[in-house]
């Protein structure tokens, strides 16, 4: 399909540059049916009489890390976003002023933090090699700064506030570089209520990649490469969701991150597998969903691969209505903004 396709015109002033607070006062746009039914609005508290007993959502557990850096490579300034880890020391990086290195330079870092350019990439990116005894993720909390998504950092400084704001309540395992912001709106009191309306909950884990920022460059989706990040299902999580389904409830994944993991792992059968290792899934329109029933996302970028999947879950006609009346109604977009509710059944 043409990319062009997926394009609209957003105000600049839609872009959220902090979140709504408290998380779950955010508003909610409800997105049913691929026809021209009505758009309702609500806020993230509504959530639990919009779902129903027995529906599963289905939350990424993965940790953002300090992974932006800045340094020097003697007198040239070195700014690097960790985007892939490679093993316990290496990881892929996005270079700012790469050109300035060749293989083995070292770059210094705040805090004693130094890291070797050790290979550069077809794209551009280089692998970075940490020395050393402390685990990298150490060297990171010490040197690091939250990767805020560009449209963020164009407009304003990463702050302390972003340390905890670009984290979710279900934050556990350490390697995204990208929150999974859908996820942003939940609290302790939000998951209570909707565990008394009969909704339950399960995790999974995909660390997000810098990649899921980086624009559409070809005209034709079909010659776009999309990026790899890495994921795990666990088999009991698994056998749990598709029980849930064969019990009648639907499975809702919260955010694109678990919803790209949850269709990775699912066959034509319809029957979600453990699942651990890469995906780099491109979802479409024309792609016939096979583990979820439904989507809780934030509103995302013009020309962008999450916009062409939320238009493959309600078609594009329908998504294009529904960010007009975003737009037109005030809502807030992108990873600090408010969040809709796709149910296409």
């Amino acid at each position: 399909m043409r990319v062009d396709l997926f394009d609209f015109d957003l105000p600049p002033e839609r872009i959220a540059l902090r979140p709504a607070r408290p998380r779950d006062s955010a508003r909610l746009l409800l997105v049913a049916g691929s026809g021209q039914g009505p758009l309702t609005d609500h806020t993230v508290r509504d959530l639990p009489g919009l779902l129903r007993a027995g529906d599963v959502l289905v939350f990424n557990d993965t940790r953002v890390i300090p992974a932006q850096l800045e340094g020097q490579r003697g007198e040239a300034r070195i700014g690097a976003t960790l985007h892939k880890r490679i093993d316990l020391r290496r990881w892929q990086a996005f270079v700012r002023n790469g050109k300035r290195l060749r293989t083995g330079d070292a770059i210094a870092f705040p805090a004693d933090v130094t890291a070797i350019a050790e290979e550069r990439h077809a794209d551009g990116s280089w692998t970075l090699m940490f020395p050393g005894d402390e685990p990298v993720e150490v060297l990171l909390e010490r040197a690091g700064r939250m990767p805020l998504p560009p449209y963020i950092a164009a407009k304003r400084g990463t702050d302390e506030a972003d340390r905890s704001d670009y984290q979710t309540m279900f934050a556990a395992r350490d390697g995204a570089v990208a929150a999974p912001t859908a996820a942003l709106h939940f609290t302790p009191a939000l998951m209570e209520a909707l565990a008394t309306a009969g909704i339950g909950h399960e995790t999974l884990t995909l660390h997000v990649g810098a990649g899921t920022f980086l624009p559409v460059k070809a005209d034709d989706t079909a010659d776009h490469a999309m990026h790899a990040e890495w994921g795990r299902i666990e088999q009991a999580t698994a056998d749990r969701l598709n029980a849930a389904r064969a019990a009648g409830g639907r499975v809702i994944a919260v955010g694109t991150t678990s919803l790209r993991l949850l269709e990775s792992a699912t066959g034509e059968d319809r029957v979600i597998r453990a699942f651990a290792g890469d995906t780099s899934i491109f979802i479409t329109p024309g792609y016939t969903f096979r583990a979820i029933d439904g989507l809780m996302t934030n509103f995302h970028l013009p020309k962008s691969t999450l916009f062409m999947l939320v238009s493959a879950l309600m078609g594009l006609e329908r998504m294009q209505a529904a960010y007009a009346h975003a737009i037109a109604e005030g809502y807030r977009f992108y990873s600090y903004g408010d969040a809709g509710l796709l149910l296409p059944g």
